[in-house]
């Protein structure tokens, strides 16, 4: 691959996640990381205090707790067993509140430093009560739905023009005889972020212009509907990277695509001069309620906080499952970038609704679910 010199180089890299085309930055990818890493980078934390109103210590201070609440999660689900319902992040008091069927568990699970909420339906309960919800056919009226541990009900969301329509009434009712369900309106319904081709840092498919997620061995994470297996790849200056090793788009929306053709991998989301350069240590899964930042070709860095998790996102094309919902905006030609939390990777960019000037939803794919499918291992600093 051309290389280039000058500031094009800082954005020549295979969008967000990192295959570089400078090979100046090759050694960086390789070098030892400081012994006391910072929570995150100075543009990370600058972001965050844009994005969610926080000062510099606040931002600090919250994505310490987040780290301290991810830890205390894998404990508390440890300690709850077959009991374990939930968690969710509270930002205001900084803890990790954890529910459970049972009220004789509710000294172990605060000995894990998490509050702790006696409910009546187990996370497993509720998931197989989801699967059953998921077997059902949407109507395009329904937008989404998923478990909410707070509520400890399957909450679906309905378009609020449409929530009247009688096919969304009755994949309400036929939703409701599966578990127990909790219906909430939302303005729009979500689509994918892909793009036609323009121009910008993107890597390109066809007509069809995506965002890189994460580096892993071998090549990098994206999203499944940005294209087939077997779809030849190109980079921003149009020279090919590799090709679609695997795709899954809907049911799933992940895809994995190889890197060769002089184009190599390294562990960094791109900041896009917004924000630092981050480098990535991990995939270890954010809680409910936890900040959350996206990198991705159109809109750049935006940053909010992790809304629900396992969701089913019903799109124009069908039912995508075991997504996570965010408050971040996203914009066509972003679909498949990073979204990280802290140094930790999380998911690719999949679909939303609304933009970046006036706000609106994004869901991404699991990291973890991704690596686990194609059995990749996730390039780290």
């Amino acid at each position: 691959m051309r290389r280039r010199t000058g500031v094009r180089i800082a954005f020549s890299s295979l969008l967000l996640a990192g295959t570089w085309a400078s090979a100046s930055l090759a050694p960086t990818a390789s070098a030892a990381p400081a012994p006391a890493a910072p929570p995150a980078s100075a543009g990370m934390l600058t972001a965050l205090q844009d994005d969610l109103g926080l000062t510099a210590g606040q931002a600090r201070a919250r994505l310490a707790a987040e780290k301290t609440a991810t830890r205390v999660d894998r404990a508390a689900q440890r300690a709850a067993g077959s009991t374990y319902a939930g968690s969710w992040y509270d930002a205001d008091t900084g803890k990790l509140t954890v529910a459970t069927t049972s009220a004789g568990r509710t000294e172990a699970l605060r000995e894990t430093g998490a509050a702790v909420r006696v409910v009546r339906h187990s996370a497993k309960q509720l998931d197989a009560a989801k699967e059953r919800i998921d077997s059902l056919s949407a109507p395009k009226g329904v937008s989404s739905w998923h478990v909410a541990p707070r509520s400890n009900k399957i909450v679906v969301n309905v378009v609020a023009a449409q929530k009247d329509d009688n096919d969304v009434r009755r994949f309400v009712d036929r939703a409701r005889k599966a578990g127990p369900v909790q219906v909430e309106t939302v303005g729009k319904a979500p689509s994918t972020f892909a793009a036609g081709t323009v121009g910008g840092d993107p890597y390109y498919t066809g007509n069809v212009r995506c965002s890189i997620g994460f580096s892993v061995h071998g090549g990098f994470v994206t999203a499944g509907h940005c294209g087939q297996a077997g779809a030849a790849v190109r980079g921003w200056d149009n020279s090919p990277i590799g090709n679609f090793q695997g795709s899954s788009f809907p049911d799933n929306d992940y895809a994995y695509v190889s890197v060769g053709n002089g184009w190599w991998t390294v562990p960094v989301v791109l900041g896009w001069g917004t924000v630092s350069d981050q480098l990535v240590r991990g995939s270890a899964e954010a809680p409910v309620g936890a900040s959350i930042c996206r990198s991705g070709s159109t809109t750049h860095w935006h940053c909010g906080t992790v809304l629900a998790k396992n969701e089913t996102v019903n799109y124009s094309q069908g039912a995508v499952h075991q997504m996570t919902k965010t408050s971040v905006c996203a914009e066509p030609g972003d679909s498949g970038g990073s979204f990280i939390s802290g140094d930790q990777a999380q998911g690719v960019t999949s679909g939303g609704w609304g933009n970046c000037s006036g706000g609106g939803e994004t869901w991404h794919q699991p990291i973890n679910e991704i690596l686990g499918r194609y059995g990749l291992t996730l390039h780290t600093a």
